[in-house]
């Protein structure tokens, strides 16, 4: 008969496989680093703003701020701001870095009507802008695919206006139009905000970031207007993007809002 020896019978401890390490993309990484950044975007070919904010989070492909004036997803924005060396993919020895940007989310965080903050959520797209953007910078861009599989700028073209975007979240949905009658008090103001013709109107259809109104005024597009609403005790900056005559034969005006969005929570 064999005999087993001590080392035979002793028991085998199967040895745990060492996890697979997955290495973290550091560049694609957000994090928390609340650099200065000066956000710059256009009303129309002759008109821009800009503001000095800080960032919430950064990417190398992309950052969160929050600004006083919505900025409409899909509008583009040239940014600048001191971004690490690390985060960057081109000027690494400049002292600022300038990159365009296109709005994927702007949420209203502000507590007050009279003092509007806005959450922003931009993709960068890279060093320069799409061509048709010089010619009309008041375009909508929607984004399509990233470079290098994913781990790089986003490509944009111009944005389906007409698009089917319900299964959308809220926070990036296309603004919902509202068909309804709306009072509205417009006021034509020339550069330096003197109210150079003043109409009561309302509206044919009006959402967070717009309205159709009609009106008796001569408007060209790019023609600024103020819109009040005594309602809802807001007076919001807007800019003509096109006027049409309905089969009624009234004009209509189509106007963004500006500097704030319209509060639909009494008709919403």
């Amino acid at each position: 008969m064999l005999t087993a020896t001590p080392e035979q019978t002793r028991s085998i401890t199967p040895v745990a496989p060492k996890p697979t390490v997955v290495k973290e993309n550091r560049r694609i990484q957000r994090i928390s680093l609340p650099l200065p950044v000066r956000v710059e975007s256009k009303i129309d070919a002759e008109t821009s703003w800009n503001e000095i904010t800080r960032l919430s989070d950064v990417s190398a492909f992309g950052a969160g701020f929050v600004l006083k004036r919505p900025l409409k997803r899909g509008r583009l924005a040239v940014l600048t701001l001191p971004m690490p060396r690390q985060l960057r993919s081109f000027d690494f020895t400049e002292p600022q870095y300038r990159i365009w940007a296109v709005v994927r989310r702007c949420i209203s965080v502000g507590r007050t009507i009279d003092k509007p903050e806005y959450s922003v959520g931009v993709g960068f797209i890279g060093k320069t802008p799409p061509d048709s953007y010089l010619h009309n910078p008041a375009q909508l861009f929607d984004i399509f695919h990233r470079e290098d599989n994913g781990q790089g700028f986003w490509h944009v073209g111009p944005a389906d206006l007409l698009a089917d975007d319900s299964s959308l979240p809220t926070d990036i949905r296309k603004q919902t139009r509202f068909h309804i009658p709306e009072s509205l008090k417009i006021d034509r103001v020339d550069a330096l905000g003197n109210i150079l013709e003043s109409e009561t109107t309302v509206t044919e259809n009006i959402s967070l970031g717009g309205a159709a109104v009609f009106t008796s005024m001569k408007a060209d597009a790019g023609t600024f207007l103020r819109v009040s609403s005594d309602r809802f005790n807001v007076t919001i900056l807007s800019v003509v993007r096109a006027s049409r005559v309905g089969q009624d034969g009234i004009t209509r005006l189509h106007l963004e809002f500006i500097d704030r969005l319209f509060p639909l929570e009494g008709i919403s």
